[in-house]
């Protein structure tokens, strides 16, 4: 969440912002208004206490006077009344407060739909065909790699059974992303490349928990909307959506150290998202499914380094897909899609011949402080002992589906095989298809 300083200080930009993003910018001088009333009662609260204390002495060494015991009921059932409200009005407060977005940056552009994202850049060139190309779910089914009537037996609809070489392809997938990112020398490279003064500092590989608390869900402000998220009954646990959910809060209520930073993770994980509101839509296949596996890069810098952080997972994913040899464009996400906790987001999208367009297959999110204030993930600056808070970068490194569905549909054959990109096939013992 924003700081409230900075509202007060910034009250028009952050109505602006809030409007932009598609929010009530009313919400902003509500929130003020709620903040100058629990500042109010806080006073009026702390000064009763106050005077319960002189009372409370007063009273001692002798036998207390009616005045005095008078004076005490009175003093606990206006401080009661206070404490009661103070309480009510902090919660609300800060529900109101939790609902103001992020600021996005200058260079975001402003659209109240998605349909308003910017294609910034558009590389390579579609596969041309001398058939018609057939959808992964096609090629598939015909290989035998997918079996979605078992999985909806089993467990229902939007799952499926990954099978044989297509489950192959996903690891070397893995290995690959893996091999790349721990590498310091390749990030090295890819900063280069892209013109960016920032850390070699490798990735650390993580298999995280698939279950995240509610608080933690909350304070990375991705447990909303819960329509979308599995609750395990009975249980203060949810599934989490995407490994960033549980990267990004395993150092809430910690102190970095400067000297530490930047602190870069790849996590792989099964995620798992219910897709309300998208019935009927992208239902063939494994391109929307409840359960997906992804390698997903988290970061912790320090402020004035964060936004180049921010390009440089840009730039690895330029690195991933150009290294699959896939054509693919990078969207400029306009304020209403870049989400309420962004403050920029990057898409890429790779093009599907079947479908004859290109879709979404990652995506850049640049956080700034928004989480670490209500994780209170913080850094202790080196030279003064100072601290302050984090600033947080996750992007998407593979969803592990969508680029098997990328390849599968840009590198098929006539005869439902599937020709290997060539930076996998060390991975696959050199084979050149499956």
């Amino acid at each position: 969440m924003l700081d409230i300083n900075f509202i007060r200080t910034h009250q028009k930009l952050t109505e602006e912002a809030a409007a932009n993003k598609g929010y009530d910018p009313t919400l902003v001088a509500e929130t003020l208004g709620l903040d100058d009333k629990r500042r109010e009662l806080l006073q009026k609260v702390e000064s009763l206490r106050e005077q319960r204390n002189q009372n409370a002495t007063a009273m001692k060494g002798g036998q207390p006077s009616p005045e005095l015991i008078d004076r005490g009921k009175q003093i606990k059932i206006e401080l009661s009344k206070l404490e009661t409200e103070l309480t009510s009005t902090e919660a609300q407060y800060l529900s109101e407060l939790k609902q103001i977005p992020n600021i996005p940056t200058p260079d975001v552009p402003i659209g109240l739909s998605e349909d308003e994202n910017i294609v910034a850049e558009t590389i390579g060139e579609p596969p041309k065909f001398d058939f018609t190309p057939k959808s992964h779910y096609d090629i598939a089914l015909a290989r035998g790699w997918l079996d979605k009537e078992r999985a909806a037996k089993v467990a229902g609809a939007r799952f499926a059974y990954v099978l044989g070489d297509l489950v192959k392809l996903q690891l070397a997938i893995i290995h690959f992303a893996i091999d790349t990112l721990t590498d310091e020398s390749k990030i090295a490279e890819i900063a280069e490349k892209a013109g960016l003064q920032v850390s070699s500092k490798p990735f650390i590989p993580i298999l995280p928990p698939y279950f995240i608390k509610t608080d933690m869900y909350d304070a990375m402000d991705r447990l909303e909307p819960r329509e979308d998220r599995y609750k395990i009954d009975g249980e203060d646990l949810w599934l989490e959506g995407s490994a960033e959910h549980v990267l990004g809060s395993m150092h809430a209520d910690e102190i970095l150290e400067e000297k530490s930073l930047p602190l870069r993770y790849l996590g792989y994980a099964t995620s798992f998202r219910q897709e309300a509101g998208t019935y009927g839509k992208d239902t063939e296949g494994i391109f929307r499914v409840h359960q997906f596996d992804k390698l997903e890069m988290e970061s912790f810098t320090t402020p004035e380094t964060a936004f180049d952080e921010h390009l440089l997972f840009v730039a690895i994913q330029r690195y991933l897909i150009e290294a699959l040899e896939l054509p693919y464009r990078v969207l400029q996400k306009c304020t209403f899609d870049i989400g309420k906790p962004n403050a920029r987001g990057i898409d890429m999208e790779i093009y599907l011949p079947s479908q004859a367009k290109y879709r979404e297959t990652h995506t850049a999110d640049y956080m700034t402080d928004y989480q670490s204030r209500r994780l209170k993930t913080r850094i202790r600056r080196d030279q003064t002992n100072d601290l302050e808070l984090v600033h947080t970068n996750d992007a998407t490194a593979f969803a592990l589906g969508r680029i098997m569905i990328a390849i599968i549909e840009n590198y098929q054959t006539s005869d439902d095989k599937v020709r290997v990109p060539t930076v996998l096939r060390p991975y696959l013992n050199n084979k050149e298809e499956i």
